[in-house]
């Protein structure tokens, strides 16, 4: 029997990917988490064969949790299940030790494909993820701007460009609003900005935001 952790924070999210594994795997034993806290107790505690986590998890986030995740279960698959199209996360989630990254509008069966590929050691990655990981090697390829930021602050970018507050992205990323403005000030002197009209223009362009 495969046991798989599902670490998503949205109910009915779990209970589709609950329906897909079981079709596609047959006997099948789900352990579930709802935040990285707990997700990193059920790991800690028990025996799993994959994990298929969510990059978009409140508080400290997926990536951060992945992170946590290889230092405590090197041994264990993850395999990252995102609403955020492959560009914006998936690289980073890879750089992280995940072993492959599916987006939520993906079909079923590119779900149920990467579970099994990763339960046999190999990694996901779709036809442009791998083309855009070759252009990361590449010699003197030059990256996106953002790129050069970390997590949290891509996390407080994505928010200022949404047109949220700063209570509002600390409430959603479970940090003081305090410390969401230190990121906010780190990130425009990154991005070499003076505004947030500049960095709601970039992530557009960049398309970081719908």
């Amino acid at each position: 029997m495969t046991r798989v952790l599902l670490v998503d924070d949205h109910a009915v999210v779990r209970r589709g990917v609950r329906d897909i594994l079981t079709e596609a795997l047959g006997k099948v034993a789900f352990g579930e988490a709802c935040k990285p806290s707990e997700a990193l107790e059920k790991l800690q505690k028990e025996t799993w064969d994959v994990v298929v986590l969510d990059i978009s998890l409140p508080g400290r986030g997926g990536v951060d949790a992945l992170r946590d995740m290889k230092r405590l279960r090197p041994t264990v698959p993850v395999l990252v299940l995102s609403m955020h199209p492959e560009e914006h996360y998936a690289l980073r989630a890879l750089r992280a030790g995940a072993a492959g990254y599916v987006n939520k509008e993906g079909a079923a069966e590119e779900l149920a494909g990467a579970v099994r590929k990763v339960l046999m050691g190999g990694t996901h990655v779709s036809a442009r993820l791998a083309e855009a990981l070759a252009k990361s090697l590449s010699h003197g390829s030059s990256r996106p701007a953002h790129e050069r930021l970390s997590d949290r602050e891509l996390e407080v970018m994505r928010g200022i460009a949404t047109g949220k507050t700063v209570k509002e992205i600390s409430a959603g990323l479970a940090l003081s609003e305090k410390t969401i403005s230190t990121y906010r000030t780190r990130l425009l002197e990154k991005m070499q900005m003076h505004s947030n009209a500049e960095l709601i223009q970039y992530a557009l362009h960049e398309g970081l935001v719908a």
